[in-house]
């Protein structure tokens, strides 16, 4: 499905070279009959957006709007899993289902990127494509009302997408607008400076538990070899050979 790619190269980072292919754009978005004309006029107001102003006043937009605060992360299961481990398994099984269907992503990218998600369904049957936009059309009815609320036209692509996965993109948009009109902004300095606080606490945290249980037990108490730094070990027990020269970094 052609429009989706057109949508993922929309999404994803401006370039030179998305530039220099308006008119491909332009033409591929006219020739869309999976979306409405109101959907084409949309994304035609994006395109236009991205190319009718300076290249570097562009990514810097997009950076702002994109890379601050975790709202409207391009990433499809910081959404779902947050940092926890189950995001992990997620894209272990997302990267499966890439390699089953030989498509082949680059290792700068991490698997549930969504503009890497729409260039791997536009290579799909159109109906595994709209089921695979189904699936995640709650995810991107949320990211339209956030952008709608900060009157971006980034949010044309995720209604586009909508549409073509066979929701309503107006009444899938217009149930989440009162719940993303009281939720509070996560792309203020302030709020970024609270999540940087609050990371750093926790690592500082973690770092002092993980340095406690490595100190040696109080004499008379056993102590669990496990938890020694490796590098004493040698100096605990007599007799046992210091590693060769060279073979440290095998251990």
């Amino acid at each position: 499905m052609r429009i989706l790619k057109v949508i993922s190269l929309l999404l994803d980072y401006p370039t030179e070279t998305l530039v220099a292919a308006r008119d491909e754009l332009e033409q591929a978005i006219l020739q869309a009959r999976e979306i409405s004309p109101n959907q084409r006029a949309g994304l035609f107001e994006l395109l236009e957006v991205i190319c009718g102003k300076d290249l570097m006043d562009g990514q810097e937009h997009y950076g702002a709007l994109f890379g601050r605060g975790r709202s409207l992360s391009l990433l499809l299961f910081e959404h779902v899993h947050g940092e926890s481990r189950d995001r992990g398994q997620a894209m272990v099984d997302m990267m499966a289902q890439y390699e089953e269907a030989g498509f082949a992503i680059g290792v700068k990218e991490l698997p549930d990127y969504i503009p890497l998600y729409l260039e791997f369904l536009s290579t799909r049957e159109d109906i595994e494509a709209r089921e695979g936009l189904a699936d995640v059309a709650h995810l991107l009815a949320l990211l339209a009302a956030r952008l709608d609320e900060r009157e971006s036209a980034y949010a044309s692509c995720f209604r586009a997408l909508l549409q073509i996965a066979g929701a309503e993109p107006q009444v899938a948009v217009a149930e989440l607008r009162e719940q993303v009109k009281a939720e509070p902004r996560d792309d203020s300095l302030e709020a970024l400076d609270r999540i940087w606080e609050e990371e750093a606490v926790d690592f500082m945290k973690a770092e002092q538990q993980d340095r406690c249980s490595s100190l040696p037990s109080a004499p008379g108490k056993a102590r669990d070899e496990s938890a020694v730094p490796l590098h004493w070990v040698d100096f605990q027990h007599e007799g046992r050979a210091a590693a060769p020269a060279g073979e440290v970094g095998n251990v």
